[in-house]
């Protein structure tokens, strides 16, 4: 498994060579392909062999690739990364909607959890008692919505009286969005390196979605993209370079200091296992290591 996310932003070539991935523009630079989590290329100009496409898809590497304002619009993935998928996919079919419904809960408090330390990280001290508060009262599947009364209450809160939380939406938003598509893609990449379809979810159900499983398995983590922009004094016009270092920050898995990066594939694992009938573990919590 790799560790480096890779952002192109502008005009070069793409190859490969000895193992690396190479890119040529007024210079070179080279980076070992093992080395390599994610390539996100968001220069229109770039040009990419179908040597190194096929090479980063032999070492299990997702290539991210962004319109013309620089935000991801499709990826390029591997057709079988793990050995067993096909039992794995048969497993999946039969999850149970009780062992679905058990995860959801378990997501939706760990979410609600996160978001409620950020607001005690800063200083919203009514809000986070109120998160708090609905934390305790999520039930299997969240028939009573407490992660929409949370997100009531937190996104106003952490980024301005006003401020709607929607895709495009301008400052913020397009932070959160890069943050989110990020993230989105590297919990993708885990549940296919496990075997799994992304498309299949225990909540998210859309039809146009091929991520609902992924989009399920990612909430928790959505608060540490959230923290990061408001930690730190990201550039409205530039901030993506910068955003990406979230994923190096420490985060706390069960307990124990993590990568965020490294975190993500151990978090997607616990919450599979959770759900296989033959396994009665809940999963494991992510959360901030220093709250």
């Amino acid at each position: 498994m790799g560790f480096r996310i890779i952002r192109v932003t502008s005009r070069c070539k793409l190859e490969t060579q000895l193992n690396y991935l190479v890119c040529r523009n007024e210079k070179e630079t080279r980076v070992p392909l093992d080395e390599i989590d994610l390539v996100i290329i968001e220069s229109q100009q770039a040009v990419i062999t179908e040597a190194l496409i096929t090479a980063l898809l032999q070492h299990k590497v997702k290539i991210l690739l962004c319109d013309e304002t620089h935000h991801p619009q499709g990826e390029i993935n591997a057709y079988s990364i793990c050995y067993d998928s096909p039992d794995k996919l048969r497993k999946q079919v039969d999850w149970t909607q009780e062992k679905k419904d058990l995860l959801w809960q378990q997501i939706m408090k760990q979410k609600i959890h996160n978001q409620a330390l950020v607001l005690k990280r800063h200083h919203e001290e009514e809000a986070y008692l109120i998160l708090s508060r609905l934390e305790t009262q999520v039930e299997p599947g969240d028939p009573t919505n407490r992660e929409g009364l949370a997100a009531k209450t937190y996104f106003p809160a952490v980024f301005g009286e006003g401020f709607i939380r929607e895709r495009h939406g301008g400052g913020y938003n397009d932070m959160l969005d890069y943050g989110y598509s990020v993230l989105l893609a590297l919990v993708d990449r885990a549940i296919s390196i496990y075997g799994y379809n992304a498309s299949f979810g225990i909540h998210h159900r859309g039809k146009a979605n091929v991520y609902n499983l992924g989009s399920d398995l990612m909430e928790p983590m959505r608060p540490f993209i959230d923290d990061y922009i408001l930690s730190n004094d990201l550039a409205p016009d530039d901030y993506k370079h910068d955003l990406l270092q979230a994923f190096g920050q420490n985060v706390d898995f069960n307990g124990r200091h993590e990568i965020f990066q490294n975190a993500i594939f151990d978090y997607v694992l616990s919450c599979l296992q959770a759900l296989s009938p033959d396994d009665d573990a809940l999963s494991k919590p992510i959360s901030f290591m220093d709250l």
